[in-house]
C-alpha cells in the first residue's frame, strides 16, 4: 500500500503531534523536520502504510529505520545548526542524514553495506536533500573529511571510538546508544571541551549493533 499525494502529509502531522511532541520533544525546528521529510520514502514500497506509526521498521540486511521518536530525540539532543560539520555513522535508508540536511547542516554519513548506502543517495535524491554518503567501515569515521563539529551514531557501540574523537572540532559533541550489558543500551552525549569532557545520560533504547567491515552485496 503506497501512501501518494496528500495523504502523507496529514500522517505526518498526525505522527509528530502524537507520536513526537506529546512525548517532551520541544525543538521547533525539529518537529517541523519531521514533519516536512517524507518518510514513507525511506521505507520499503510494502511498508509504507506504516511509515508514520510509532516503531522501527525493517529495511534489509536485519538493518532497520529508526523509531520516529528515537530520530527526533536524537535530533534535539544532537542540536545541529546551519552550516555544522557532522558524521552520521550507520547510513541506513538515509533518514537521519535527510533530517539532519534539512535543518541545514553538511551532512557526511558512512554506511558498510553497498547496497543500502546505494539506496540512501536514492532516497535523498527523491526529497532533495543533500548529504555525502560514504561505504566505509564506520568504526573507523572518516578521517579524510575530518575535522566534524559534531557526530551522531546510530547502532550501538560498546565504546566510544577513539577515531571518532580524533575526528572532531573543539567543543565537539558525539552522541549515541551505547551498549552497557546484554539488552541494555542507552543515549550518551558526550560534549568535547577544552580541559574536560561532559557526559549526559538519556533515554534507554535499542538499536542493532554497530559492526566493522564492508558488505558488498548484489
Amino acid at each position: 500500500m503506497a501512501i501518494w499525494g496528500e495523504n502523507w502529509v496529514e500522517l505526518s502531522k498526525r505522527m509528530v503531534r502524537e507520536q513526537i511532541a506529546a512525548r517532551g520533544i520541544s525543538n521547533s525546528k525539529v518537529l517541523d523536520a519531521l514533519t516536512k521529510v517524507p518518510r514513507h520514502l525511506f521505507v520499503s514500497d510494502d511498508l509504507q502504510f506504516m511509515a508514520y506509526d510509532d516503531c522501527p521498521l525493517p529495511i534489509g540486511y536485519d538493518q532497520t529505520i529508526s523509531q520516529p521518536y528515537m530520530v527526533a530525540r536524537m535530533t534535539e539532543l544532537l542540536d545541529p545548526k546551519p552550516g555544522e560539520k557532522i558524521l552520521e555513522i550507520g547510513t541506513g535508508s538515509g533518514y537521519q542524514a535527510a533530517i539532519l540536511a534539512y535543518l541545514g547542516a553538511e551532512v557526511f554519513s558512512i554506511e558498510r553495506i553497498e547496497p543500502l548506502a546505494e539506496r540512501a543517495r536514492r532516497n535523498l535524491k527523491r526529497v532533495g536533500l543533500k548529504a555525502s554518503i560514504f561505504l566505509a567501515d564506520g568504526k573507523l569515521g572518516l578521517p579524510e573529511k575530518a575535522p566534524f563539529d559534531a557526530i551522531i551514531v546510530t547502532a550501538a557501540s560498546a565504546k566510544v571510538s577513539k577515531a571518532w574523537e580524533k575526528q572532531l572540532k573543539g567543543n565537539g559533541r558525539i552522541l549515541l546508544p551505547l551498549h552497557l550489558h546484554p539488552g541494555v543500551e542507552r543515549l550518551l552525549l558526550r560534549v568535547y571541551k577544552r580541559e574536560k569532557i561532559e557526559e549526559k545520560w538519556y533515554d534507554y533504547c535499542r538499536f542493532v549493533p554497530l559492526l566493522s567491515g564492508l558488505e558488498k552485496l548484489g
